[in-house]
């Protein structure tokens, strides 16, 4: 028996693995950078490599590793009341989305979540989507529900968090904890029905020690980033996923 053929699933070839474990690196790191972004990359990157069926439980483990190594690492800087009531949100969406996880249009929803980011980014801010825990719950429960389908929902929780109008430190921790939580309930659903972990336990262990590597890297990199300079790249990345959703959605419409 071949080294790949002992820990790697079938269908995965060692280029693929060792392409998404270095990826796992430079997407964490950039995530721990700006607060997001590296979902989304890591994500695409994974559909191009991976088996379709297995991109989006595996992608979940991969983002709870990454996440819970910013929370780790960023612990002190963290809002709890907002990780508090995303995580009840999000315990909700993620037992709705369990139970409708069917074919759906992937490409409707990809291309919503793009106009929504960008609509919480310039668009007008309603009272409904102010900072507080009504805000905190709904956006929870409803980017969960998404996350189970389209994977990497991290902007909605990001443009959550902007609308909090936190620092650098603070935006970033807190964003890490309301994905950390959310990662790991999704996880723990995906468990329930049926995929099986156990065939992608060697790989999904490399590609979360990369992450926290990637993360520890892109710490560093965020302390020393000026504040100003931290909200024009949490725009500008908010901004290029969002336009980069709403784009492939409609390209794969075509």
């Amino acid at each position: 028996m071949s080294i790949e053929t002992a820990l790697l699933p079938d269908g995965v070839s060692m280029t693929a693995a060792a392409a998404v474990v270095l990826s796992s690196f430079f997407t964490s790191a950039l995530t721990a950078s700006f607060g997001l972004g590296g979902g989304l990359a890591l994500l695409a990157i994974m559909g191009a490599m991976l088996p379709p069926a297995a991109v989006i439980p595996v992608h979940g483990v991969a983002q709870l590793g990454s996440n819970a190594s910013r929370l780790l690492l960023q612990w002190k800087s963290v809002v709890w009341p907002i990780v508090l009531w995303f995580a009840l949100g999000s315990a909700a969406g993620v037992a709705l989305g369990a139970r409708l996880y069917v074919e759906i249009p992937e490409n409707l929803l990809r291309g919503l979540i793009g106009a929504f980011v960008l609509a919480t980014v310039y668009g007008p801010k309603p009272k409904s989507f102010a900072p507080g825990k009504t805000t905190y719950f709904a956006t929870g429960a409803a980017s969960a529900v998404l996350s189970m389908f389209v994977g990497a929902t991290g902007p909605i929780a990001a443009a959550m968090v902007k609308v909090a109008n936190l620092g650098k430190l603070n935006t970033v921790a807190t964003h890490a904890g309301a994905m950390t939580a959310q990662h790991a309930l999704k996880s723990l659903a995906f468990g329930f029905v049926g995929f099986a972990y156990a065939d992608w336990a060697p790989m999904i262990i490399a590609v979360i020690i990369a992450g926290f590597l990637g993360a520890a890297a892109g710490t560093r990199m965020l302390h020393d980033m000026p504040e100003e300079k931290f909200r024009r790249g949490f725009t500008l990345v908010l901004t290029f996923f969002g336009a980069y959703l709403i784009g492939a959605a409609l390209l794969a419409s075509l």
